[in-house]
């Protein structure tokens, strides 16, 4: 991860049409937020978590997403915001976190959030206590399933009566996409080239 980044080239070939942009405006008009993207073992593989977010009236309500949320300005850093929420929302202890790196950030107009990826990976398997009123569901990922030639499909889905069609990963009767699956995206070409 100190290569230069993939970013989302290869991905955005594949969602044309689809509403996030490359272009990201100007930081300060913007919320800042990050994601913690957590490998650890489980059963001689690694694996991920991803968060089922509970349905409700909003732009994320009911998606497929990694633990991570909104900068707070007891926030030094988009890492520690990162090991924040995913403490919070999950229950993964931050200090057991070795911190590996980061992704190409991405803007995500609806909400106009800036989201860091940062990555990271803990040495055990740890024991998930999703926070009710943010998460509907803790789903544990092996990478492996990611990694497989199908994992990646298109769908026409919906989005505030606007069809369209975009990539995304099916998980466990869940559809991952749009942001979130950007991230998976390019963390796949860095493990591919690592």
């Amino acid at each position: 991860m100190k290569e230069p980044l993939p970013g989302h080239d290869n991905f955005y070939t594949k969602i044309r049409g689809s509403s996030l942009k490359r272009d990201i405006p100007d930081i300060n008009t913007t919320k800042k937020s990050a994601v913690l993207i957590a490998f650890y073992p489980n059963q001689d593989q690694a694996y991920l978590p991803f968060i089922l977010r509970p349905p409700y009236d909003g732009t994320h309500g009911g998606q497929m997403a990694f633990p991570g949320g909104r900068m707070e300005e007891i926030d030094e850093s988009f890492e520690r915001t990162a090991l924040r929420e995913a403490e919070e929302e999950v229950g993964l202890k931050a200090l057991d976190v070795k911190i590996l790196g980061e992704l190409t950030e991405i803007y995500i107009p609806p909400s106009n959030y800036w989201v860091k990826p940062i990555v990271g990976v803990l040495d055990y398997k740890p024991t998930f206590f999703p926070d009710a009123r943010e998460v509907a569901e803790v789903l544990e990922v092996p990478v492996a399933h990611l990694l497989r030639p199908d994992a990646l499909t298109e769908r026409k889905i919906s989005i505030r009566g606007t069809r369209l069609k975009t990539h995304g990963f099916e998980v466990e009767n869940q559809w991952i996409w749009g942001a979130t699956a950007l991230m998976i995206g390019e963390l796949l070409e860095v493990l591919k080239n690592d």
